[in-house]
């Protein structure tokens, strides 16, 4: 029986690499975007169906899981991508820019998850919940100047323990991929002088969403994957 993965964010960079990478490892893949008028190459995949939702609504999210399981039945997998960046020094960030980021990378991640999470509860063999996290999240002075989206990433962190935590019993892990710098069209327009064989590639970052889908529940233990590259 092939087994179902569901991707958010999936016509992001990492997106298409993630769901083209689970494609191949013969995962039938559901993936959201935001907007229905944007195409992707893994459309033409006979296993990958995409699905326009907001995943900051969460009536909306529920109703997406509800028609996945009702379709293909269990979850197997889920790489939770939607989120955003921003620059912020400590003294200069507002309560506006600390809501944005939270909203953006905290609340899609929850909502998602909690929904995703509450199905695979139910399932005999649980699931696996990947989230992205951030290096600045984790590592001492990498933060300045990007306070909101620190905040926000370290937030995720937190959910992916409490998680693991509630789901032990029902083989249901949460894991946060943590990359540095993401090999994107956009950072290297934002960084054009920077080295990029030292950042981390979207396909790499695929690589480790196969093996995480791969592993059962109760295997991996930690919380935290670092891919930092050599950056």
């Amino acid at each position: 029986m092939k087994k179902n993965a569901i991707v958010t964010g999936a016509n992001g960079n990492l997106g298409k690499a993630i769901v083209r990478g689970l494609l191949q490892a013969d995962y039938r893949v559901i993936g959201t975007v935001r907007h229905d008028d944007v195409g992707s190459e893994n459309e033409g995949y006979p296993n990958y169906e995409k699905y326009t939702l907001d995943v900051g609504n969460q009536k909306a999210t529920e109703t997406f899981i509800h028609y996945v399981t009702h379709k293909f039945g269990d979850i197997h997998f889920s790489a939770l991508l939607v989120g955003g960046f921003g620059m912020n020094a400590f003294e200069d960030t507002t309560l506006d820019d600390l809501h944005q980021m939270i909203t953006l990378n905290f609340e899609t991640a929850f909502i998602s998850s909690q929904a995703i999470f509450r199905q695979m509860k139910t399932q005999a063999e649980g699931g696996t919940i990947m989230l992205i996290g951030a290096k600045p999240a984790l590592e001492k002075g990498a933060s300045k100047g990007m306070t909101a989206y620190s905040l926000s990433k370290s937030l995720v962190i937190k959910l992916a323990e409490h998680i693991s935590a509630e789901g032990a019993a029902h083989q249901v892990r949460a894991s946060v991929v943590v990359p540095s710098v993401i090999d994107t069209p956009q950072n290297r327009e934002a960084m054009p002088d920077a080295n990029y064989n030292e950042w981390v590639s979207p396909e790499q970052i695929a690589e480790i969403s196969v093996f995480l889908a791969n592993q059962p529940a109760t295997l991996l233990q930690d919380v935290v994957i670092k891919i930092y590259g050599e950056s």
